[in-house]
């Protein structure tokens, strides 16, 4: 868990894809992840598998699929990052900051985002 903690933080990203031996997406960790399952959990992250504090059911979408749609899944899921799965292997991943950088994009990502921020302050 230590190294993919310090992979974040490294990387300023807030998410990791996790991967089995064969190549295939079977999770993703993220800071969130981490913090709550791991560090206020009262486990130790050096001695703690990312495999018993990932996320196992992962949403994806595929290459092909349309920007639009991407944000849609985004926020229907209140995810913020996607990965991009093709014949069962990661090949990309997307994310609302990537969706925000094209034109008719960023109005579906700018709607992904508050449906994610309106779930998150009706949890309050």
């Amino acid at each position: 868990m230590s190294v993919a903690a310090r992979t974040l933080s490294r990387y300023n990203i807030g998410a990791l894809p996790v991967c089995g031996s064969d190549g295939r997406l079977c999770g993703m960790v993220t800071d969130r992840d981490i913090v709550t399952r791991c560090l206020a959990a009262g486990r130790v992250p050096g001695s703690t598998p990312v495999r018993d504090v990932m996320t196992k059911h992962v949403i994806s979408a595929r290459p092909d699929m349309e920007v639009g749609l991407a944000a849609g899944l985004m926020g229907r899921e209140q995810i913020r990052r996607l990965p991009v799965v093709e014949n069962e292997r990661l090949c990309g991943m997307v994310s609302l900051g990537d969706l925000a950088t094209r034109e008719q994009a960023a109005i579906d990502a700018g709607d992904a985002l508050t449906e994610i921020s309106e779930s998150l302050s009706s949890r309050d």
